[in-house]
């Protein structure tokens, strides 16, 4: 069990069952009232967030994440499938489970894999991935007054914003923490 004064952002706690990864913490202490946590949690099992404040006195077990390497191999109706790296075992995870990291997986892709409980319960996507567009309207030349970008279709579905130049079957790198273009690849 740890107290509030040890959870600290990036930290894995256990939270009536289920493992949160903190994302944001602050400790506040005003006048005779005791010391208070406020803390924004993302739930690792289903990708949702929370807030939740902490009393001087609360507190919470930490969560044993294991970490491994898998790929993405292929989607069957509304689960994902996927293999580890290492002993080549099969499982599947829940479309629900990956919330927006399915806007960021084609076959092939190398994820870290979240074990909790000796159970596969969510991916860790790289930072960069390499996706192909599969569509884009076409640049219209002057129409660079503005910062001159263009909504484009990748092949997993996602639509992001990219410049001008980008066209069909060009191949980019695309930042998976804030769904951003980052460049041609």
């Amino acid at each position: 069990m740890i107290g509030i004064s040890e959870i600290k952002s990036g930290k894995n706690i256990i939270l009536n069952g289920v493992p949160f990864a903190v994302l944001y913490h602050e400790h506040s202490k005003t006048g005779r009232a005791g010391s208070v946590l406020r803390t924004r949690l993302k739930n690792l099992a289903t990708g949702a967030v929370l807030e939740k404040t902490f009393q001087g006195s609360e507190t919470v077990s930490e969560a044993d994440i294991n970490k491994s390497k898998a790929q993405y191999t292929y989607k069957e109706n509304d689960t994902y499938n996927f293999m580890d790296n290492e002993s080549y075992e099969q499982f599947s995870i829940s479309e629900e489970a990956l919330g927006d990291n399915i806007n960021y997986l084609k076959e092939g892709t190398d994820v870290t894999l979240l074990n909790f409980n000796g159970n596969p319960i969510n991916v860790e996507l790289p930072v960069k991935v390499k996706l192909k567009v599969t569509q884009a309207p076409p640049g219209i030349k002057g129409n660079t007054v503005s910062t001159g970008g263009k909504v484009v279709t990748l092949e997993t579905g996602l639509q992001i914003s990219a410049p001008l130049f980008v066209k069909v079957d060009d191949e980019i790198i695309v930042n998976t923490e804030k769904g951003e273009y980052v460049s041609r690849a």
